[in-house]
């Protein structure tokens, strides 16, 4: 019981540097932390966690339907920025090596 605990709290310590670093890296500026790229690439590390989580899981439903919704998210993200920012959608899906569709 104590084990889950102390790796449950560095997991989500390890999860806080990623996405802080994800901010970092995809941040229009110093304090944009909710940008559209912001939102896509966080979007992008959790669709990709959650793909290998259901890699083993595979009969953990309720997880498979936080991954559908969260890539509903990102579509829906990316089909603004295609729209409106044409040239941050392309800069953005060639950085997370994303389907440009």
């Amino acid at each position: 019981m104590v084990c889950d605990t102390i790796c449950t709290f560095l997991i989500t310590i390890m999860e806080r540097k990623a996405k802080k670093e994800l901010i970092e890296k995809f941040a229009s500026s110093k304090n944009d932390t909710g940008s559209a790229m912001v939102q896509i690439a966080i979007l992008t590390q959790r669709i990709f966690e959650l793909a290998e989580h259901l890699k083993l899981h595979p009969k953990d439903n309720s997880s498979r339907r936080g991954l559908l919704g969260l890539v509903s998210k990102r579509r829906r993200l990316l089909s603004y920025l295609k729209k409106n920012k044409p040239e941050v959608f392309t800069d953005i899906t060639t950085k997370l090596k994303l389907k440009a569709s």
